[in-house]
C-alpha cells in the first residue's frame, strides 16, 4: 500500500523524481542496450493496437450503407470494442502480474490479431458488433501491461518519453489504419479494408515478439482476488488517482465523439468528401504522434499541470474551430483537437505510473479502463448527438468534457496549494 505521504509529494506535480538507486542504474533508458529494440516493439504494439481497436471508426458511412443502420448503431461497432477493453483490462492486468508484463501483451496481440483476420467476414451488424466484442477484450492486456512494463524497465527520468513513444505508436495506428481503411474500402469495400488491417497488425505483432526485450525487472504475484480488491480499493481511494482517471475518460469522450461523427460529416454536405479522402484525414494522427512525444518537454516547461491546461485549451480552440463550414477550418480544428488530446492523454497516464508505487498494473489498467469507458461513451453520444443536433451537437458534447477536465486541474491545484501551506513550517513568533 502507498505510503501516505504519496499523494502530497505526487500532488506537487512538478516535484522531481526520487534519488537514483542501484536498481534503477540498471534499467533502461536511451542510449543503454536494449532501450531502442524496447521502444521499436512498444511502438510497433501500439499501432497493430489503435489499428485494431478503431478499424472501423473511419468505415462507418459505409458500414452504415451496407447494413441499413443508423449513424448510433454503426457506431457500436466502436464502441463495443471498447467497452469491452474497459471491462476487461482490470482483470487481465491482474493476470499479467502473474505471469509477466511480456507473455501478456504477447497473448493480447495474437488473439486480437486472428479475430482481426475473422472479422471480414461477419454477415451482419449484429456479427460485426459481436466480433469487435471479442477484439476489444484481446487487446485488454495490452495497454496497462505495456504502461506497467515501462515503469519496471526504464528508469524514472526516462519514463515519460518511453510512455510518450508508445502513446505515439497508438496514434500512428489509428492514422494509418484509417487511411488504409478509406482507400481499401473506396475499391474493394470495407470488408476488404478490414482485411488489410488485420495483415498490416499482423506484421506489427510480429515485429513486437522478436524485438520486445526480456524483462528483467519483473516479480511475479500470485492470483489472490483479495489482494487485488485491496489493490485496486487503495488506488480508487488515491484522490490523485481518482482525478487522473476522470481526466483521461474526459480527454477520450471528446476524441471518441469527434472522430466517430466525423466521417459523416465530411461525407455529408456542404463537403460532400469520397471515402479515401475522409480516410486520409486522419493524417492529422501525426500531430498526435509528435505532442505525445513530446509530453516530457512540454512538462519539464510547464509542468504537469501546466501541461494539462495547455493540452485542454487546445482542444477547446480545435472544437470551436470546427465548427465552420469550410473545410480548411474543420481540418485546423482537427489538428488541434488530436494535438490537445494526445499531449493530455501521455500526461495523465505517465502520472498514473508516477503515482502508484504498488500496484502498478491495477492502476495503469484501472486508467485504461475509465479511459476506453470514455471513448466507448464519448462515440455512442457523439453519434447520438449528431442525429440530434448536428455537427455542433457533437462540438457542444465536447466542450462539456473539457470543462470538466478544467474543473478537475483547478480542483487539484488548490488542493495541492493548500497542501504546500501546511506543510510550510512555522515561524516562531517572539516572546
Amino acid at each position: 500500500m502507498p505510503p501516505a505521504s504519496t499523494e502530497a509529494s505526487i500532488r506537487t506535480v512538478d516535484a522531481p523524481a526520487p534519488p537514483s538507486s542501484p536498481v534503477a542504474a540498471q534499467r533502461l533508458e536511451p542510449g543503454r542496450p536494449g532501450y531502442r529494440r524496447m521502444s521499436f516493439a512498444l511502438f510497433a504494439a501500439g499501432v497493430a493496437a489503435f489499428a485494431l481497436l478503431y478499424s472501423t471508426q473511419a468505415l462507418l458511412p459505409a458500414v452504415s450503407a451496407s447494413f441499413g443502420a443508423t449513424a448510433g448503431q454503426a457506431s457500436w461497432t466502436v464502441s463495443a470494442a471498447t467497452g469491452a477493453l474497459a471491462l476487461c483490462v482490470l482483470p487481465l492486468s491482474a493476470l499479467s502480474e502473474r505471469f509477466g508484463r511480456r507473455r501478456m501483451m504477447t497473448a493480447s496481440l495474437t488473439v486480437a490479431v486472428l479475430v482481426g483476420l475473422l472479422i471480414p467476414f461477419a454477415p451482419s451488424l449484429g456479427w460485426l458488433i459481436a466480433l469487435r466484442a471479442v477484439q476489444g477484450a484481446a487487446l485488454a492486456g495490452l495497454p496497462a501491461s505495456a504502461m506497467a512494463y515501462l515503469t519496471e524497465e526504464v528508469r524514472p527520468r526516462a519514463l515519460i518519453a518511453a510512455i510518450g513513444l508508445f502513446v505515439a505508436g497508438n496514434s500512428i495506428g489509428g492514422m494509418s489504419g484509417r487511411i488504409v481503411t478509406g482507400w481499401v474500402a473506396q475499391v474493394w469495400g470495407w470488408r476488404a479494408a478490414l482485411g488489410a488491417v488485420g495483415l498490416l497488425a499482423l506484421a506489427c505483432a510480429l515485429v513486437f515478439h522478436f524485438m520486445i526485450p526480456r524483462a528483467r525487472h519483473f516479480t511475479p504475484g500470485s492470483l489472490n482476488p483479495k489482494a487485488l480488491a485491496r489493490t485496486v480499493g487503495t488506488h480508487l481511494a488515491d484522490p490523485l488517482l481518482r482525478r487522473l482517471y476522470a481526466i483521461g475518460a474526459l480527454f477520450m469522450t471528446v476524441f471518441g465523439a469527434v472522430y466517430t461523427v466525423i466521417g459523416y460529416r465530411l461525407a455529408g454536405e456542404p463537403f460532400n468528401l469520397p471515402q479515401g479522402v475522409i480516410g486520409s484525414i486522419f493524417l492529422v494522427y501525426l500531430v498526435g504522434t509528435a505532442s505525445s512525444a513530446a509530453a516530457g518537454k512540454l512538462v519539464g516547461r510547464l509542468g504537469r499541470r501546466g501541461a494539462l491546461y495547455l493540452a485542454v485549451s487546445t482542444t477547446a480552440a480545435g472544437l470551436l474551430l470546427s465548427l465552420a463550414d469550410q473545410l480548411t477550418a474543420v481540418l485546423l480544428g482537427l489538428v488541434l483537437i488530436t494535438a490537445g488530446f494526445f499531449a493530455g492523454h501521455a500526461v495523465a497516464s505517465s502520472s498514473v505510473s508516477r503515482a502508484a508505487t504498488t500496484g502498478r498494473a491495477q492502476a495503469s489498467a484501472l486508467y485504461q479502463s475509465t479511459y476506453y469507458l470514455g471513448s466507448s461513451a464519448g462515440g455512442t453520444l457523439g453519434a447520438l448527438a449528431f442525429h440530434a443536433g448536428g455537427w455542433a451537437g457533437t462540438v457542444a458534447l465536447g466542450l462539456l468534457a473539457v470543462i470538466g477536465v478544467v474543473s478537475i486541474t483547478l480542483y487539484g491545484t488548490r488542493v495541492a496549494r493548500a497542501e504546500r501551506r501546511l506543510t510550510v513550517p512555522a515561524v516562531a513568533l517572539p516572546n
